[in-house]
């Protein structure tokens, strides 16, 4: 009896000593994640800002960058601006976005799964791109502008300007919204569809009383994220905006025209604080959505209504035909050899010589950036959302981290990389109204592949950080618990069983990362050195340059690039669940 309590001692002290072993193991991961966060998210701000209150030579001039901006009528007029194309673009997005997704969702039109494919098609396409591809469709010499070469009446829509970045905008936030609208539909439950047709309540009475009321909330998150991505856009201001100032091109302006980075980083505040009210709102519309779901709730299986599904099956024509045609034409565009001169086929454009941007050095240079920001972005990101989500004890320090990982969605493009040079530029760091400096330890990162990688990860981490919490929420607890039990180390667990079970979400943050990493040019225009050029900010080169045959050229690379990985992923899922299924049903 004395033997076996000895050895029932020993086993319990062996097990308290690996749980608290595993607790400091886990405890000092966390803290590299907030570290992570906090540097990559949180202090490069504090630098930004207080330029802000600064004049050129560095002098304190407490708010007078801000009165001058808001006094000067041609640079607060570009407030207004981007105001009213981001309302205007939200309007046309998220209206137009909740007809498509309805009828995805609510009819039983034919070809819904061709129409759900391409009605994200615009996702693979960088806005730039779309801005080009509308030029060479409305722009002064475009084919709809001059009536196909006078085959047609022309129609001259005058692009450049506030119409031009509706467009363009619109294309580029139209994905956004059916995602967020698509999803919410599929929530409603079918019960309040049948309840109201025993009560025999008339189709658009239905409509009000039930679809409506129940998609409010997806409906308000969609209104809020068109609203930022079209207020802090630069890519189709810049292409096709002509004198109509926004505050991102202003930012770009300030920035690159007039090397004046304390007005540049007056405006990145302008721009910075709408978006961050957005989010806020926007966060407490999603915490109230996702208390609304209900596990009873029963899909509806819509009726065939032959008029409504043919009149939805025409409008969701349109708007791919629309989305189709702009990227046709930007292919048809790269391989047009003069346009509109010459419309003979030829692969001139894709040669590159003599036009600015890099060539194909900048485009393997983004293949590269990618790759790198898939790779780490997918490994930073899952094991950040594992540690919160099924990590044991330290809420407070979890909760802290899961606060941190949400804010990269407040912040703009430009803003975050605007930050990144004030913060990791500067060799060193002078304490505000002390005279104390310390070194700047993170200097080694600036004109180097590293910074770029690491501004992508940031700039995409949130909705990364949210596909994994919502993969690791459905495997159940109790495969750590009895993991902890047998003693078996966190991180055995974690790679035999939440990988295998998780590897789909795992391949798509990957995907995301990769494609979002590939057409973005925001975080990047102000960051890439003259060593490392990029495609995406290529194209804005060449744009500036008057090469727009090649501009087109270089986004449909990208395009073809992410449609090409997009499929592989495709690929390569089907075989992971299969092979999930069959170690499943072991």
């Amino acid at each position: 009896m004395a033997l076996t309590s000895s050895r029932q001692r020993t086993g319990s002290r062996d097990r308290a000593f690996f749980i608290d072993t595993e607790s400091w193991i886990m405890r000092g991961l966390l803290g590299l994640g907030i570290v992570w966060l906090v540097v990559g998210v949180v202090l490069p701000l504090f630098p930004m800002v207080t330029r802000s209150f600064q004049d050129t030579a560095g002098t304190w001039v407490r708010q007078a960058n801000y009165v001058r901006y808001l006094t000067t009528p041609a640079l607060a007029q570009s407030l207004t601006n981007s105001l009213w194309v981001a309302i205007a673009t939200t309007l046309l997005s998220v209206g137009l976005g909740f007809i498509y997704a309805y009828a995805l969702t609510r009819t039983a039109m034919p070809g819904k799964k061709f129409f759900r494919t391409l009605g994200l098609l615009s996702l693979y396409i960088p806005p730039l791109a779309n801005a080009i591809g509308l030029i060479y469709l409305f722009g002064n010499q475009g084919l709809i502008t001059n009536g196909i070469s006078g085959i047609l009446p022309g129609i001259n829509i005058n692009l450049y300007g506030p119409n031009g970045i509706i467009l363009g905008e619109f294309l580029y936030c139209f994905p956004q919204a059916l995602i967020i609208l698509i999803t919410a539909l599929n929530l409603t439950d079918a019960r309040l569809y049948e309840a109201a047709e025993v009560l025999g309540a008339s189709p658009i009475k239905t409509f009000f009383t039930v679809t409506l009321p129940s998609v409010k909330y997806g409906l308000i998150s969609a209104l809020f994220v068109c609203f930022i991505l079209a207020f802090t856009d630069f890519g189709v201001p810049k292409v096709v905006g002509g004198n109509y100032n926004v505050l991102a091109t202003d930012i770009y302006k300030q920035v690159i025209g007039q090397q004046n980075l304390s007005m540049g980083a007056t405006i990145s505040v302008f721009l910075l604080v709408p978006s961050v009210l957005a989010f806020v709102i926007d966060r407490i519309v999603q915490r109230r959505q996702t208390a609304l779901v209900s596990a009873k709730s029963v899909p509806l299986q819509p009726k065939p209504k032959p008029v409504l599904d043919w009149v939805m099956f025409g409008f969701c024509l349109l708007v791919v035909l629309f989305a189709f045609t702009v990227f046709a034409t930007i292919i048809l565009a790269s391989l047009v050899k003069v346009w509109p001169y010459d419309f003979s086929l030829s692969f001139q454009n894709y040669s590159f010589r003599g036009v600015g941007g890099g060539g194909y050095a900048a485009y393997w240079n983004s293949i590269r950036m990618s790759l790198y920001t898939a790779l780490f972005g997918t490994g930073i990101v899952f094991i950040g959302a594992y540690l919160i989500e099924k990590g044991r004890g330290l809420k407070g320090v979890r909760s802290l981290s899961y606060f941190l990982s949400t804010i990269p969605l407040a912040l703009p493009g430009l803003v975050l990389g605007l930050a990144y040079v004030f913060f990791f530029n500067t060799r060193i760091w002078w304490i505000p109204f002390t005279g104390i400096a310390i070194y700047n330890p993170f200097h080694g990162l600036y004109g180097t592949m590293a910074i770029l990688v690491m501004v992508n990860i940031v700039h995409f981490y949130t909705v990364c950080f949210l596909t994994a919490t919502t993969a690791l929420k459905q495997i159940d607890a109790e495969f750590e618990a009895v993991s902890a039990s047998m003693s078996v180390p966190f991180y055995k667990t974690f790679w035999r069983v939440t990988v295998p079970l998780s590897l789909p979400a795992i391949l798509e943050i990957g995907i995301y990362y990769f494609v979002n990493a590939m057409v973005t040019v925001s975080a990047l225009i102000f960051l890439y050195p003259a060593k490392l050029p990029l495609a995406s900010v290529a194209i804005v080169n060449m744009d500036d340059a008057g090469d727009i045959a090649a501009a087109a050229a270089m986004s449909t690379l990208i395009v073809l690039t992410s449609l090409g990985v997009r499929l592989l992923y495709s690929f390569l899922t089907q075989g992971v669940r299969k092979r999930s299924e069959a170690w499943l049903s072991r």
